[in-house]
């Protein structure tokens, strides 16, 4: 007999990775379907079955003897999911919720339809659409894009065409929205289990760099207390109208005129709340675990005043070792550092961990979380100091 519920897995990434160690604190136990062998999760992760997330049969049989399922992505198919859902199985979030971050057109749509603020927007399909919609824009496609890939800025005619061509190929729509003269990026996070509670962490400031996301501040500097309780608000109301189970971030674009407008969605533990492992009472990933299991929501009050979040990118550089080679300098010269890697890969340009710094002065917070980022990469040259 099993100690605690079973949850089954889907994704083999370093968002299920980072969903083990507070399993272990809870004593639940997790089974994992990763896309290959030895991926991030599948490391540290026993339990295990390598499959394709696109077939039912193999949903069917990591899903076996499981209370629950939850996600490291969102692209299982949604007839998978009512189908899991048709035999019994619980799936947290839901499929009908999970295909409005599946689908940004949907999104579009059911957020319009609620009138949470948004860019104006619309689907098209040729370049006369395009500069109907109005020039310049960003082009997106509606399902698939991530870290930056699926998205073209457009500013002449000519630009639409890659996009186009991409949907044409794929069957795939493509999304027009404005491009929004923001004066900065923010992501609100939420909590929310199937009784309806629901936990609001603060509203933190984002930094991309080519499309992904670099460097998070908790809580977003200069925020006004206003704005802060709109963005969680907006954050809670969707959750709640959306039936949406786990962690949902709400990324946002705070306007130069001081408005704030939806971005994205994304129904998992997210890369702009990973600074909660260390600076915040409760982790996000914590804290989807006891959401999809229906227990109690810990506290997302934030342990320290300020808390940053830099990514570790894979260098360009093929002289860059082990990342493991750049603990004895970082963790010596800053034993307060956290340093979260994911047993992945070097690519250029490739997400293979984050490093967390906290305290009271906020130069001081970024200073040491971006020198540590940066040592990892090899932007330091490894001088000594």
């Amino acid at each position: 007999m099993p100690f605690a519920p079973r949850i089954a897995v889907i994704g083999g990434g370093q968002l299920a990775r980072m969903m083990a160690q507070p399993a272990v604190a809870l004593g639940v136990p997790l089974r994992l379907l990763a896309e290959a062998e030895g991926v991030s999760a599948a490391q540290v992760i026993p339990d295990q079955l390598v499959g394709d997330y696109r077939d039912l049969p193999t949903l069917r049989r990591v899903t076996e003897g499981c209370d629950v399922v939850t996600f490291d992505h969102e692209h299982v198919p949604t007839a998978h999911l009512h189908a899991l859902e048709e035999a019994g199985v619980a799936c947290r979030p839901g499929p009908d919720a999970l295909v409005y971050a599946q689908d940004k057109g949907l999104m579009r749509e059911r957020l319009g339809a609620l009138g949470a603020p948004c860019p104006r927007n619309a689907i098209v399909a040729s370049v006369a659409e395009v500069e109907e919609f109005g020039l310049p824009c960003v082009l997106k496609t509606t399902r698939g894009g991530y870290d930056g890939k699926g998205v073209w800025v457009v500013r002449e005619p000519a630009d639409a065409a890659e996009a186009l061509e991409v949907g044409a190929e794929t069957g795939v729509r493509i999304l027009a929205e404005e491009l929004v003269d923001f004066r900065r990026e923010l992501s609100a996070i939420v909590a929310r289990s199937p009784s309806g509670q629901a936990a609001a962490y603060p509203v933190v400031q984002t930094t991309q760099l080519d499309g992904i996301c670099h460097e998070v501040i908790a809580p977003a500097p200069d925020l006004s207390e206003t704005l802060a309780g709109e963005a969680q608000g907006l954050a809670l109301r969707i959750a709640g109208e959306l039936g949406v189970t786990g962690i949902l971030a709400v990324e946002l674009f705070e306007t130069t005129d001081g408005r704030l407008l939806v971005n994205e969605l994304a129904m998992r533990p997210h890369n702009t709340g990973h600074w909660s492992q260390d600076g915040a009472v409760t982790s996000q990933f914590e804290n989807h675990l006891r959401a999809v299991l229906d227990l109690p929501l810990g506290s997302p009050a934030p342990r320290v005043p300020w808390t940053v979040m830099v990514n570790v990118l894979g260098s360009p550089d093929p002289s860059v070792g082990r990342l493991y080679d750049g603990y004895p300098h970082v963790l010596a010269r800053d034993p307060r550092l956290r340093v979260h890697l994911y047993g992945k890969d070097l690519r250029p340009g490739r997400k293979v961990g984050h490093v967390n710094a906290y305290g009271d002065d906020l130069d001081e917070v970024l200073e040491r979380a971006r020198h540590a980022a940066a040592w990892f990469r090899g932007d330091l040259g490894n001088e000594s100091e």
